[in-house]
């Protein structure tokens, strides 16, 4: 911004004034060509990150494929495999996955770095180079000389707009960092360092007391299973594999019937229309839409029944999350800042999918949560793809 105004005062002076200010130009060129310098060099740097992150994604590939294949036979053949066998190719398979999950996070972090400094590089360059012509035409007409600097200031200010989008998206991708990391401190993390301390009891047992020390490992094991299940639910939430190998409905068929067992409340959940794959973009938007409606039903609703319906329809997606909870006033919920992060979710995740979005609520009248997603003639195809 301070060059902007060094070039906007610069439009105001005289043509005698333009020759003193032709030293400031070329100190905003001579900066901007160190920038362009420091960006290129980012740039190959992180192309280096980007390939030997896509290298290490596609023998991890190799290893998930293999995991899975394995998974389906061990499942598929129960009778010849015992349960320790079934549950060991389970968690290599969620291992695997959960290691892809973060490469391909990585990945993306990667490209989105990449792209915001490859976009502002470019604006850099043309910067340079109208810079440059600037100095060479200073003694040019006034008109021609202002348009230029107009233009300059334009791709300053996009550069500007651009590291704003850069941030916003940082800060996003951060937040969900924090509450995966909440979630591990607060449930497996506890759970280990009280298994540690248990462990180490047992140890001094067995010199003293076998049988206590017995007593002691056996709830050890269920701690360390309840353990297990709280990661477990934890690498659910982040990415389910059902979402990828079965589709939207038996996702969220699946993710009800936890949360019902869960959080002892009544789920009514119901399918209309003809099921079928939609592209992944589609089905991960629309369970986390139906997952941060049923997490705010939790969280605040107080509600004792709970109506999920997902509709199949020709040309649209229709998701529909009701409860009879204590409601709430959608205008000032909206206009309330920190509390309101489920429904401005919900709502973004609409927008992004160009699908409809509407709430009908008031105090101590429930609420209800319908979004309508548009699809093409060919989303109704078969998807296999992978998308985080």
């Amino acid at each position: 911004m301070k060059n902007v105004r060094l070039l906007d005062r610069i439009l105001g002076d005289t043509v005698s004034a333009i020759e003193q200010g032709k030293s400031q130009i070329f100190d905003i060129a001579d900066d901007a060509r160190n920038e362009r310098a420091r960006l290129e060099q980012q740039v190959e740097v992180l192309s280096g990150y980007l390939a030997r992150v896509l290298d290490q994604m596609a023998e991890k590939e190799q290893q998930f494929t293999a995991a899975r294949i394995s998974l389906a036979e061990v499942t598929g053949s129960r009778m010849q495999y015992s349960e320790t066998e079934i549950e060991a190719a389970y968690e290599r398979a969620q291992d695997a996955q959960v290691e892809l999950e973060v490469l391909r996070e990585r990945e993306e972090n990667i490209k989105a770095q990449l792209a915001v400094v490859e976009a502002a590089l470019t604006n850099l360059r043309s910067t340079v180079q109208k810079a440059d012509e600037f100095v060479s035409q200073v003694g040019l007409a006034m008109t021609m000389l202002s348009g230029d600097i107009r233009n300059f200031s334009g791709q300053l200010d996009d550069m500007q707009q651009r590291q704003y989008l850069s941030v916003r998206i940082i800060n996003a991708q951060e937040e969900e960092r924090r509450r995966v990391a909440r979630d591990i401190h607060d449930g497996p993390a506890q759970t280990l360092a009280n298994v540690v301390l248990r462990v180490e009891l047992a140890e001094r047992l067995l010199d003293t007391d076998i049988n206590s020390a017995r007593r002691e490992l056996r709830g050890l094991k269920d701690v360390v299973r309840r353990s297990l299940q709280d990661i477990r639910k934890v690498i659910y939430d982040l990415r389910p594999m059902t979402l990828d190998d079965l589709g939207l409905q038996p996702t969220l068929r699946r993710y009800v019937n936890d949360m019902k067992e869960r959080e002892d409340i009544f789920i009514d959940y119901s399918v209309l229309g003809i099921e079928r794959r939609l592209p992944s973009h589609i089905e991960v938007g629309a369970f986390r839409i139906v997952q941060e409606a049923l997490n705010n039903v939790i969280k605040h609703a107080r509600a004792t029944q709970v109506t999920v319906r997902v509709e199949f329809g020709q040309d649209s997606l229709i998701l529909t999350v009701e409860d009879d909870g204590v409601g709430f006033d959608l205008e000032e919920a909206m206009n309330r800042r920190g509390t309101n992060f489920g429904l401005l979710s919900m709502r973004e995740r609409a927008e992004l999918l160009a699908a409809q979005w509407q709430v009908k609520s008031a105090p101590g009248d429930g609420a209800q949560i319908t979004v309508t997603i548009p699809l093409k003639e060919d989303d109704a195809r078969a998807n296999t793809g992978i998308i985080s």
